[in-house]
């Protein structure tokens, strides 16, 4: 097995005491003062993650943006120049090699942001079905990419001279001491934020820059742990845990993240199928009703027939108590209450739709 992969910023992961952890083949930080502290720091304050292991692939040529919108889920017509879009590629059976955001620079160029594990299979499904004439590249390893996360991070950023108040999910082209670098309103945590696409290079001063302009916001770096117990409070599925091949769109109730009007895309004729159809398991929240904290893979029970499996689970650091995304079946209803197995004992849960706190994300 090869070694994993060092971020552009590992020297400053080191310098401040992370604790590490392998994920899609990089070495990225885990957490450093804690989960729960830097968690809290996001959702009170501001926090900064290097999420530079996720994936970069660029699409240019004459009609790249109809060519990438033949492929994935979404449909890139309901966005224009200057946004981005959160869409799946899926395959011939409708189950998700991957979930991922698209940027839509002009008709000629897309970039998109995959999952750090699955960026070759993308890259090389894409380019397999690109046409003469569109040029599908990876750059997983050119770019890093800075998460400034949290209710303070508008005023981090214009410490720095770069662009907020983005529409969410917008993104602007700026420059940084002589850099340009793309500045997008997007995160995985559920609050207000930014995605700093910058060259690698430039990335290690770009850190130093952000965490001495946060300092007086009381910013934190943050690992991916924290980055997990976020994302699992707003309901935000991981692929490879709430989708995988074999757990579609319609399955994990990301039918919004589906063109259903365009003519094609991968797995068209699956997931439509699905739809219509009305079978098969979808993915809910579970909310404990007492202090069980779920885990992956526990199954879930209404009385003594067993009814899904948890697929992400966790304690809330803001709520105080375990909650979960479970696939279960479709007798299972919001509201129901159930229980989920944990170590030989089942525990009392709540069925509830997420997100299990409010968002701070879309606030202008």
């Amino acid at each position: 097995m090869s070694d994993p992969i060092l971020s552009p910023l590992h020297e400053r992961h080191v310098a401040l005491g992370a604790k590490f952890s392998e994920f899609g083949g990089w070495l990225m930080p885990l957490q450093y003062a804690g989960v729960v502290a830097e968690h809290k720091a996001v959702r009170s304050s501001v926090g900064v993650f290097d999420v530079s292991h996720l994936g970069k692939m660029r699409i240019t040529g004459s009609g790249a943006v109809d060519f990438v919108n033949s492929c994935l889920t979404n449909d890139l017509r309901r966005i224009g120049a200057g946004q981005a879009q959160y869409t799946l590629l899926c395959n011939d059976d409708g189950g998700v090699i991957d979930d991922m955001i698209a940027y839509l620079f002009s008709e000629d160029e897309v970039f998109v942001i995959p999952n750090a594990a699955n960026t070759t299979e993308v890259v090389a499904t894409i380019a397999a079905a690109a046409p003469a004439g569109i040029t599908v590249t990876n750059e997983h390893r050119d770019f890093a990419v800075i998460a400034v996360q949290g209710t303070d991070s508008d005023e981090v950023l214009t410490a720095l001279g770069l662009p907020v108040g983005q529409d969410y999910m917008a993104f602007a082209i700026a420059s940084w001491d002589g850099t340009p670098l793309t500045v997008c309103r997007t995160g995985y945590t559920g609050e207000r934020g930014y995605e700093l696409v910058v060259p690698a290079a430039a990335a290690p001063a770009l850190w130093d820059a952000v965490m001495a302009a946060g300092a007086q916001y009381g910013i934190a770096p943050c690992g991916l742990g924290a980055r997990d117990t976020l994302r699992t409070e707003m309901g935000y599925p991981l692929h490879g845990h709430d989708l995988s091949p074999a757990i579609s769109p319609v399955m994990a109730n990301l039918n919004w993240a589906v063109g259903w009007d365009k003519p094609s895309f991968f797995g068209a004729a699956a997931l439509r199928a699905q739809r219509e159809a009305k079978t098969g398991p979808l993915l809910r929240g579970l909310r404990s009703a007492g202090r069980a904290i779920p885990r992956p893979e526990m199954s879930v029970y209404v009385g003594d027939a067993a009814v899904g499996e948890v697929t992400s689970g966790t304690f809330s650091p803001t709520l105080g108590v375990g909650v979960a995304l479970a696939l279960l079946d479709r007798s299972v209803k919001l509201g129901d209450q159930v229980e989920v197995e944990l170590r030989g004992r089942r525990e009392p849960f709540e069925v509830v739709k997420p997100p299990f706190v409010t968002p701070g994300v879309r606030e202008a």
